[in-house]
């Protein structure tokens, strides 16, 4: 037992850390929240310290109901490092209007919890208790700036739509229980291998992965993507597109290949069909947008697309290709967020039109620079690192010999490149729109030239250590 307790030692200081800092912040007030923040960074930075599976020998604890493997191990330090760069975004965007609360770093860290035992999940119940956790965080901070009517309705949106999607996978749980017996995913995989995929097992493999396709926004359940991460505070739309959306890509991966790897034929159809529809809608859905945050809505469900085309090659290959991918988006859609933290007016008020990127090239240019190399990096233009990414996962699928749907792929990824490109071109060539406010913030700048310099060309100095980190964690799957 004392063994177990190791294994979840991450979690246990996020969640005892997170009921501390509550405490504080009932007592305290919202002038805390700055201090609360930084021990909440803290908090991270110790938990990944403590990672098992990353540097001590990991496990399964309580039963088979949370599994400690370098899967695990690896999609956590991307979890707690994409947090840490929310709350560092967090208190220099709210500190502005006075407007941030105390609770917020908490929340940050109980979502963070959720994340853990997601990608941790080894039973259908961990995974559901895991989602919810997560979930009920994030709408809380998708609804975080009561006074403002449109985060109020995002975070409406996403609960409503949340609660639809939680009862589809516990419907899809309940039909995987009832006709397998078991809700662990040994003994699902095992019961799939033995009798062959029953009509009701298919049915409720179906609904499983219809609830997961929510929590990664792939179509067709993207449809609260670009509402909600326009409604909510620019620093939690940043959180939304990053942290959760590799915990649910890695726990889809976990489903996929432990719980349903026996049945890879009937899933691996099911994803195709996801992967192509996200590549599509969602290049071709972000062409007219006006607004810079749905905008990214829309990069972020195409960006899932191509990254089930990974997963659908159903090889040790192909999920290291996903967390590969995963990884290089993470940076990529953060740095972007990052410099839409700096657009603000004369009058220091939040600016999230992409007419305003007119012309930045002139007013801001090293700004300018920044959000190219991004754009460029997420169209998966080379020499850029957003290119290798792409190629792997292209590289994956031709050796699952689904050479079809690379090419496919690669031809959607025109569509995307397109709206991209025209950001750049709009900064670049166009007639200047107002400048910016100059701001000084220096740990935003250094997070902003950490990224570019990422996914830039010196990025490909980190494949070998990341390309060995994502094998290794994807063999400990299969």
């Amino acid at each position: 037992m004392m063994n177990d307790f190791l294994l979840v030692l991450p979690e246990l200081i996020l969640t005892v850390s997170g009921l501390i800092l509550m405490m504080i912040a009932a007592w305290a007030g919202d002038r805390a929240a700055p201090a609360l923040t930084w021990a909440a960074i803290l908090t991270l930075a110790t938990a990944a310290a403590f990672l098992p599976g990353l540097a001590s020998p990991g496990g399964s604890a309580f039963h088979n109901l949370f599994a400690a493997d370098p899967f695990a191990a690896y999609t956590k330090v991307i979890v707690y490092l994409a947090a840490i760069v929310s709350l560092f975004a967090a208190m220099s965007w709210f500190g502005r209007d006075r407007d941030y609360r105390a609770e917020y770093p908490v929340l940050v860290l109980f979502a963070v919890v959720g994340m853990g035992m997601m990608v941790s999940a080894s039973d259908l119940l961990t995974l559901y208790v895991g989602l919810e956790l997560q979930s009920l965080a994030a709408y809380v901070l998708a609804a975080f700036q009561r006074t403002d009517s449109r985060s109020s309705e995002a975070g409406l949106k996403y609960f409503v739509l949340g609660a639809l999607a939680s009862g589809i996978l516990l419907y899809g749980i309940s039909l995987l229980y009832g006709f397998t017996g078991t809700t662990g995913f040994d003994g699902i995989a095992a019961a799939l291998g033995n009798d062959g995929v029953s009509t009701a097992e298919l049915f409720g493999l179906v609904f499983v992965l219809a609830g997961l396709a929510f929590k990664i926004s792939a179509v067709p359940f993207h449809m609260w993507t670009p509402d909600v991460y326009e409604g909510a505070p620019t620093p939690v739309t940043a959180f939304f597109a990053s942290a959760p959306k590799v915990a649910a890509m890695a726990l889809l991966v976990r489903v996929a290949v432990e719980a349903m790897g026996p049945a890879a034929g009937e899933w691996r159809q099911i994803v195709i069909f996801t992967a192509l529809a996200s590549t599509i809608l969602g290049g071709v859905a972000a062409i007219g947008q006006k607004n810079i945050k749905r905008l990214l809505a829309y990069s972020s469900i195409n960006n899932i697309g191509f990254a089930l085309v990974g997963l659908a090659a159903a090889t040790p290959e192909g999920a290291a290709a996903v967390m590969f991918y995963m990884t290089v988006y993470v940076v990529m859609t953060l740095g972007a967020f990052l410099v839409v933290l700096r657009m603000r007016d004369a009058n220091d008020q939040p600016v999230e039109t992409i007419a305003s990127l007119s012309g930045l090239s002139r007013t801001r240019p090293m700004l300018a620079m920044a959000m190219a190399i991004f754009m460029f990096s997420l169209a998966g233009i080379p020499p850029l690192f957003g290119f290798w990414p792409k190629f792997l996962v292209f590289q994956a699928a031709v050796a699952a010999d689904l050479t079809w749907l690379a090419a496919v792929s690669i031809a959607t990824s025109v569509i995307s490149a397109f709206y991209y490109i025209m950001i750049v071109k709009m900064m670049y060539f166009d007639e200047p729109a107002p400048a910016f406010a100059e701001t000084r913030e220096p740990v935003g700048a250094g997070l902003i030239l950490a990224s570019a310099l990422f996914v830039s060309p010196l990025g490909y100095l980190a494949i070998p250590a990341l390309s060995a980190a994502t094998l290794a964690a994807a063999w400990s799957l299969f």
